[in-house]
This record gives C-alpha cells, sequence and structure tokens, in this order.
C-alpha cells in the first residue's frame, strides 16, 4: 500500500469517492461512521445515507447549482447510519470534472453527534434550521423556500419549543453545538 493510500484509508475524517453519486471507494473512517464496511460501499448510492429520499433530491439541486459555480461544496446536514439512526454531520465534497459535477468527487464527512444531538424535526423544521443557522431572516428564509415569513415564524417557534430555547440566539447556538 502506498503511503496516500494508507493517509486515505487511516484519516481520521470520513471520505469517499463518488461516481453519478454512487460510492466508489470509502475509508475506515467513514465505514465506522455509518455503521458499514468501507468495502461493502462500492456501488452503493449515497442517497442510502440521507435522512430521506427527499432530501437526497433537495440537497442533490443545490450540490449541483454550487459545484457548476465553483467545483466545491459544503454544508451541515442530518445524515442516516445504516442502522437507521439519525446524526448531525459536515459534509464537503470537490467535484473532478467541473462540466459534469456528479460525473466524479471527492467528499468528507464529520460526525457532529457530540456536539450537536438530533432532535426529531419534519424536512421543512431542518431547511428552515439550517437557514437560521446562516442568519438568514424570516423574510430571506421564506423567499429561498417559497413561504410566507410567517410561516417562517411558526416553523422557528416550534424549532424553539423542541429545543426548549427561549430566544434565537439561543436556538441557533443549541443547533450550531455552540456552549450556552
Amino acid at each position: 500500500m502506498s503511503i496516500p493510500e494508507i493517509a486515505y484509508d487511516h484519516a481520521p475524517i470520513g471520505m469517499c469517492m463518488l461516481d453519478n453519486r454512487c460510492i466508489h471507494a470509502a475509508n475506515r473512517a467513514f465505514g465506522e461512521m455509518f455503521g458499514v464496511a468501507p468495502q461493502d460501499c462500492s456501488g452503493r448510492s449515497i442517497a442510502e445515507f440521507y435522512a430521506s429520499q427527499e432530501d437526497f433530491v433537495t440537497f442533490g439541486e443545490k450540490v449541483r447549482a454550487a459545484m457548476e459555480e465553483s467545483g466545491r461544496y459544503h454544508d451541515e446536514r442530518i445524515m442516516r447510519r445504516a442502522d437507521g439512526s439519525l446524526f448531525w454531520c459536515r459534509v464537503r465534497g470537490k467535484s473532478l470534472s467541473p462540466d459534469n459535477p456528479f460525473q466524479s468527487g471527492v467528499w468528507t464527512f464529520a460526525d457532529l453527534s457530540d456536539e450537536r444531538p438530533v432532535v426529531a424535526l419534519t424536512q421543512r423544521e431542518r431547511q428552515v434550521a439550517i437557514l437560521t443557522c446562516r442568519g438568514k431572516t424570516s423574510k430571506e428564509i421564506g423567499l429561498e423556500l417559497q413561504l410566507s415569513y410567517r410561516t417562517v415564524e411558526e416553523y422557528r417557534a416550534r424549532l424553539l419549543r423542541k429545543f426548549g430555547a427561549r430566544k434565537l440566539a439561543e436556538l441557533v447556538a443549541k443547533l450550531s453545538g455552540m456552549p450556552l
């Protein structure tokens, strides 16, 4: 095994190579994080590790747009382990084929479970939570998600209750895993 192969296989962060959103290769940390043997990942759709099929489609559209613009993408989202349990994950990717962003790419995954516990959220609540953490106002979130700002405020109120937060700043701190 060469030095680069050893570094990839033993990296302290989950890594995989994707070809058309299917796993070509995954390292040990990826396997440990998602509860699968790395050698069993080859040929599997990355969709298996998304919280839902809807997330797979929604994030796919955002990833494609970002990759076409810059060749890179990153976010924090809820992912699914092989046993079905959900966890927060920091995801970063780089396309190796800018003209066709999903053709080939390198992706990293960092488990954020210790800093950010999962609270059962709907797809829309997750979207509002993520955009809230990015500092967007209710009106900005409403425009992006095609909702009225009052509907966004209702989602934020639900999030405050679910996370036991009194104010938006406290909610953002809890969502981002910052100490209070």
